[in-house]
C-alpha cells in the first residue's frame, strides 16, 4: 500500500514537472521527461515485483520467484488479472507449504478471477486435476484434464496431460481407496476351515 501511495506521489510530481517544462519552453527536456512520466504511469498497470517473479519463473529459479511473490502483501489492490496471477503463482509454488486444500482454493480463485493466456489456464486446470486426483475425485480430475487439453493450443503440456490421464485410468476409485483404508491397506486373508 505504501508503494502504491509513493507511485501516485511520484507520478503527480513527474506530471507537474513535465507541464512546467513545457510551459517554460524547455521542449527537449519536456519530451524526455514524458518518457519518465510514462514509465511511472505504466507501473500502475504492471507491478514490478510481479514482473521480477515471472522472470525468475521463466529462468527456472522458483525459490527467488516465491520470495518475490511473497513480498506482495496485498494483491487485492492490484488490477484483476495481476491479482489472479499472484494467487496462481502462490498456489503453484507454495503447494507443499500451503497444503492441498488451500492450494486448491487458491487455484479456483485464480481461475475465477481470470488468467490472461490459455496456456496459464491449462496449467492451472492441470494442477487442479492433480490435486483432485490426490484427494480421490477421479471424475472431476478427468474433466479438468480434458479442459486443460482443449486450452493447450501450443501443445506444451501435451505429454504431461497424457501421462496424468494414463495414471488416472490405472488409479483406484474413491470407493476402492476407502475400502483399502478401512482394511488398513492390507488384503483380507481367507478364513481357515
Amino acid at each position: 500500500m505504501i508503494g502504491f501511495i509513493l507511485r501516485i506521489a511520484v507520478a503527480t510530481a513527474a506530471l507537474g514537472f513535465n507541464i512546467y517544462l513545457f510551459y517554460t519552453g524547455s521542449w527537449g527536456w519536456g519530451i524526455s521527461m514524458l518518457f519518465v512520466t510514462a514509465l511511472v504511469i505504466l507501473s500502475f498497470f504492471r507491478n514490478p515485483t510481479m514482473i521480477l517473479a515471472l522472470n525468475q519463473m521463466r529462468i527456472g529459479n522458483t525459490d527467488k520467484a516465491y520470495k518475490y511473490i511473497s513480498r506482495i502483501s496485498s494483491p487485492e489492490y492490484l488490477p484483476r488479472k495481476q491479482h489472479a496471477y499472484v494467487i496462481f503463482l502462490q498456489a503453484i509454488m507454495g503447494a507443499q507449504t500451503l497444503g492441498l486444500a488451500q492450494s486448491e482454493q487458491k487455484l479456483r480463485q485464480a481461475l475465477a478471477l481470470g488468467l490472461r493466456t490459455p496456456e496459464d489456464n491449462a496449467m492451472a486446470r492441470m494442477h487442479l486435476a492433480g490435486i483432485c486426483a490426490q484427494s480421490g475425485r477421479k471424475k472431476e480430475s478427468l474433466s479438468l484434464l480434458s479442459e486443460a487439453k482443449k486450452l493447450d493450443k501450443s501443445g506444451m503440456m501435451k505429454d504431461q496431460i497424457r501421462t496424468m490421464q494414463q495414471q488416472l485410468q490405472m488409479a483406484p476409485s474413491k470407493n476402492q481407496m476407502r475400502m483399502a483404508q478401512m482394511m488398513g491397506g492390507r488384503k483380507k486373508t481367507p478364513k481357515m476351515r
